[in-house]
């Protein structure tokens, strides 16, 4: 299920406010400010700092 293009206007960054871009593969949300990513589960972003993981530490890339 893709993210409609309105939810990710609207969406940002828990942490910093920033913009987050969909990756490539729909699975996370990038914070590319804070070097974060924020899954994606059965199309529903997970906006929650403690959800989120390092840029490289999962193997996903910007």
């Amino acid at each position: 299920m893709a993210l409609s293009s309105e939810l990710l206007k609207i969406l940002a960054c828990p942490r910093c406010k920033g913009e987050v871009l969909l990756l490539e593969d729909e699975d996370g949300l990038v914070c590319n400010a804070c070097r974060l990513v924020y899954p994606v589960r059965d199309g529903i972003p997970v906006m929650l700092a403690d959800e989120a993981e390092k840029i490289g530490e999962s193997g996903k890339n910007e």
